[in-house]
Order: C-alpha cells, then structure tokens, then sequence
C-alpha cells in the first residue's frame, strides 16, 4: 500500500476486505453506503446473511487494536443506519443481520471478526 493519504489508503484497505469477503462467496450489495444515520464501509450477502461491515486500519498498536476503533457510539450509528436499510430495502427483512469488523494492522494482516458486535 504505497499511497499513505489516510482516504486513499483506507480505500485500499477497504478494497481488500470486499476482495477478501468474495473470495469467500460473499455479494458486495454496497461499498461506502450512506443514510442519515451515518455510513459503513461494506455491506455483503452470503446465503441468508447480510453483513454491515466496518474496516478498520491501524498504523500501530499505540492507540489501540484496529478492532476497538469500532465503538460502541459507531456501533450505535451501524445498527440505525441497518434499520433504516432494512426499511429501504424490503427483501432484506427476510435474512439474518451480521455486524462484522475487517480489521486491518501495521503489516496489512487482516483478522475478521464476524459478528464482532451484537445485533439490532
């Protein structure tokens, strides 16, 4: 990851997290979707499952894991911002929620955490 614009390089990273989730069987429905309430990087189906997918980075541990960025005020903002797109989006009220974290650390590692957070 050459370019280290924090937009730039959390768009790559947010790249790989999509690449990695279709690698798996996962449909990217949305990338950087956006409500009212707010926004969530990724939003991916497999089977039954709709994911609201965050993607964090960090550049080292100092402040934290890349994991614990995601809050529980953004965890707040994710499940409004669900609600709403179950709302907007009737077929959706038939499939399980997820809400998943793609975090990423200095060495471009990712671990995923699925359901990193509880439901709505």
């Amino acid at each position: 990851m050459k370019d280290f614009n924090k937009r730039t390089l959390g768009g790559e990273y947010e790249e790989a997290a999509a690449e990695y989730l279709e690698s798996r069987g996962y449909r990217i429905l949305e990338r950087n979707y956006r409500n009212r309430f707010g926004e969530v990087d990724l939003i991916a189906m497999k089977d039954r499952w709709l994911c609201f997918v965050e993607v964090k980075y960090r550049s080292s541990a100092h402040f934290g894991w890349s994991s614990e960025a995601v809050d529980r005020r953004k965890q707040k903002t994710i499940r409004k911002l669900a609600k709403y797109y179950i709302i907007k989006h009737p077929w959706s009220q038939e499939c399980f929620i997820r809400f998943d974290v793609a975090a990423y650390m200095e060495d471009g590692k990712l671990t995923y955490y699925e359901g990193a957070f509880g439901g709505m």
